[in-house]
């Protein structure tokens, strides 16, 4: 007789307490594997697939994509153990379905449930990939269905799997947040011309269609004729809740966690910004040099974290935190340096570990990973956490200055601006130079001006002469 076990939402570290589910990967009545990746959900610092750890037949599903659960709800129940086929199969002892006779009892015995133990897809599992084919045996879904959740019948799955399949197979789709923003308003992918590479959709097509059709709504709402999206075939069509007056945007997953931090920053952290112009000609020609000379080439960004490194030994204040309970200023031993990256999700600060003990070619490869990882929505949420100090390079959105908000608990973040030719008096003459504005923004509780103008200053002496940070390695 097989043993239904329940599997919950586990606890995904570093503090998060509920996650929201995107994307199913099973349906009710799927053979599972242990630690097969059942469901991907988003949480307030990363997106992840949760493996199962439990090998059998998924019974019941617990939630709809979309919907927030808390860290221990149910999540979806598993029967484990061996299954005899009923019906057909049963009677003559054979068939030719991959889901029949000995094939089925295969799939799903194990005598001796146990779990593997892992969370995350990955962690400890020493096992290949599993292939995400599904597998319905017949004559399972009965005997085993939850009281608290209906199964799928087969022919409703396998239409439902169908449909599944034909979004992730030929629709050029790679991002989970663009399906998501597709099914959130009733988009047929299917219909839209990608704008990426090899027409590959992205989130902007779906926006953009999303307004197209909001306007054919409105336009059809007076009498005239409705319109259709440029290269996007039949027009499509919105769910009632997009075509209301006024659209809500839940501040949640990504969104929620930089509001909540932001807030709190403001808050509770007395913040002051000081800021300075540098001439970084003589920075570009030194990085010029060093990717001329081979090996792996080196960012702006890299070379920047690496003078905040040099910077923070000199000036440790500002790399610390305020423990309000204990009226304490908690100066931290290492520098963890945290990177602002903005992805599709949202604002992220990646985390660049020990900072302190790496060179430029090693902060540049990590954050180069790092940034990838953000992209994809494939951040660990430990690479998300810890930061010490952020650097922040808003210079790639075409702005020169801001008054960077301090990413909290931490004690300052600097902000870089565009490099671009400007006129400037160099050695006594007027001269088209590459010029840069740094912002230095710290709480005022753990230094004063003196110290906080002191690091920038020092910022600024290596942008514009970088043989004084090797004065000072």
């Amino acid at each position: 007789m097989p043993q239904v076990l329940e599997f919950k939402l586990p606890d995904l570290g570093e503090g998060l307490t509920e996650a929201e589910i995107v994307r199913w990967l099973v349906e009710v009545g799927d053979v599972v594997a242990i630690d097969q990746p059942v469901v991907e959900v988003e949480t307030a610092k990363a997106m992840v697939e949760v493996p199962c750890p439990y090998g059998g037949v998924v019974t019941a599903r617990f939630g709809e994509e979309g919907k927030e659960l808390p860290v221990g709800a149910p999540l979806l129940t598993v029967a484990v153990g061996t299954v005899e086929p009923s019906g057909p199969q049963a009677l003559n002892g054979a068939g030719s379905g991959p889901g029949s006779g000995a094939g089925a009892r295969a799939a799903v015995a194990d005598p001796e449930p146990s779990g593997s133990g892992n969370v995350l897809v990955g962690y400890g599992t020493g096992a290949p990939p599993v292939r995400r084919r599904r597998v319905r045996p017949e004559g399972l879904s009965a005997p085993l269905a939850s009281p608290t959740a209906p199964v799928v019948p087969p022919a409703a799955a396998t239409d439902s799997a169908r449909a599944v399949d034909d979004v992730r197979g030929p629709v050029p789709v790679v991002s989970p947040l663009v399906r998501k923003l597709a099914r959130q308003h009733d988009l047929d992918l299917r219909k839209l011309a990608g704008s990426g590479p090899d027409g590959l959709i992205l989130r902007a097509d779906v926006e953009s269609a999303i307004r197209s059709v909001e306007s054919a709504a409105s336009v059809g709402a007076t009498g005239a004729a409705p319109a259709v999206t440029p290269g996007a075939g039949p027009a499509v069509t919105l769910g009632a809740a997009a075509r209301s007056a006024g659209e809500r945007v839940p501040l949640r997953g990504v969104r929620g966690a930089v509001a909540d931090k932001l807030a709190r920053s403001r808050r509770e952290i007395p913040d002051a910004t000081c800021w300075v112009d540098a001439d970084a000609t003589e920075l570009m020609a030194a990085r010029a040099a060093m990717n001329g000379a081979g090996g792996p080439k080196v960012s702006v960004l890299a070379l920047l974290a690496r003078i905040c490194t040099a910077a923070l030994a000199r000036y440790p204040e500002l790399n610390s935190t305020v423990d309000l309970e204990a009226r304490e200023i908690v100066r931290l031993p290492e520098v963890h340096l945290g990177f602002a990256a903005q992805t599709e999700r949202g604002l992220v600060v990646p985390v660049v570990r020990d900072a302190r003990t790496r060179n430029a070619e090693s902060i540049g490869a990590e954050i180069a990973r790092l940034t990838e990882a953000a992209r994809t929505g494939t951040l660990k949420p430990a690479e998300l956490t810890g930061g010490t100090f952020t650097l922040n390079n808003y210079g790639v959105f075409g702005v020169d200055g801001s008054t960077p908000i301090i990413n909290h608990p931490e004690a300052a973040m600097l902000g870089v601006g565009r490099i671009i030719p400007k006129p400037w008096v160099h050695e006594g003459e007027l001269a088209v130079r590459r010029v840069v504005q740094l912002s230095l923004t710290f709480d005022h509780r753990v230094c004063d001006g003196g110290t906080a103008g002191g690091f920038l200053r020092y910022v600024a002496d290596c942008v514009e002469q970088p043989a004084v940070l090797l004065r000072t390695l």
